[in-house]
């Protein structure tokens, strides 16, 4: 439906003397836990939709004793309101309130992911630095038992050419021994 000032005036008007009614005129306690949360009145103002929210679990009772009501909550209003004719009333439940809940806690319960995902992923990047740092501790460690690893090779090898040359020393000169006989 839409709506201009003149009609969110009439939408609001309407609410508040009807919440007014149900809070302070009748003495229903079924009706102890309820908002009237908006109001939407026909264009002749003779309907007027009634919005509604309770607790979770009375929905059914309060819808039933709003509507055993509205015959008295109708002649409260037309006495309080200025208007020609006091506007039928129909009740609706309002489950906006009941989504606004749902996505409340839904956003909460994904704050509380975010936030444990974002300390596993700072638990895994000190893990990484930490591991990083002894990572390249290590890596030192092994190039300096390298450098050390080769030195000694090279050693041994310098060591096993010098006894490899002085072998072919013995052996030329054995050999030279032969061609001398």
């Amino acid at each position: 439906m839409k709506q201009g000032a003149s009609s969110r005036r009439v939408n609001e008007q309407a609410r508040q003397v009807i919440a007014e009614i149900v809070m302070f005129e009748i003495n229903d306690p079924r009706l102890d836990l309820v908002t009237i949360t908006g109001c939407e009145v026909s264009f002749d103002r003779s309907v007027c939709n009634v919005y509604f929210t309770a607790e979770k679990g009375s929905y059914e009772s309060v819808q039933k004793a709003l509507e055993a009501a509205s015959g008295r909550i109708r002649s409260l209003m037309g006495r309080k309101l200025p208007w020609r004719m006091a506007p039928e009333l129909r009740f609706f439940l309002d489950k906006s309130v009941d989504q606004a809940e749902r996505i409340a806690i839904a956003i909460q319960h994904e704050r509380k992911r975010n936030a444990e995902l974002e300390a596993e992923r700072e638990a895994r990047k000190a893990g990484i630095a930490g591991a990083d740092a002894g990572q390249k501790a290590a890596e030192e460690e092994e190039d300096g038992s390298a450098a050390e690893s080769d030195a000694n090779t090279e050693g041994a090898t310098t060591a096993a050419d010098g006894a490899a040359a002085s072998d072919g020393a013995a052996d030329g000169a054995g050999d030279d021994e032969g061609d001398r006989r």
